[in-house]
């Protein structure tokens, strides 16, 4: 079974960045597709961005050109670089891991991104 765990979460001010990290357990890391969700409150959960294991992203278009996701198959690990924050980014982060022929979702425990303006 695969876990998933988020760190790298906080408060920075407008216009600051953070840098959200997501370890995964397991084996099949390189083979996932890893993704980055957020939840605010009163919204739905939206994806923010996603890369494959050959290193393809996409991203929603409220974040293109803001953030960068990023792999390290070495480490286990995916990363979501957030540049030029807004308030509208505060929200709850969650970490994904699709894999297998039904792409079967594992979700992180989420990291709280707060933005202040």
């Amino acid at each position: 079974q695969v876990h998933l765990v988020e760190s790298g979460g906080g408060l920075v001010q407008t216009g600051g960045s953070l840098r959200l990290s997501c370890a995964a357990s397991g084996s099949i890391f390189r083979l996932a597709i890893m993704g980055w969700y957020r939840q605010s409150p009163g919204k739905e959960r939206e994806m923010v961005a996603s890369i494959t294991g050959g290193g393809t992203t996409n991203y929603a278009g409220s974040v293109k050109g803001r953030f960068t996701i990023s792999r390290d198959n070495a480490k286990n690990t995916v990363y979501l670089q957030m540049n030029s924050l807004k308030a509208d980014d505060t929200a709850v982060y969650y970490c994904t891991l699709d894999y297998g022929s039904s792409l079967a979702r594992t979700w992180g425990q989420g990291t709280q991104v707060s933005v202040s303006s």
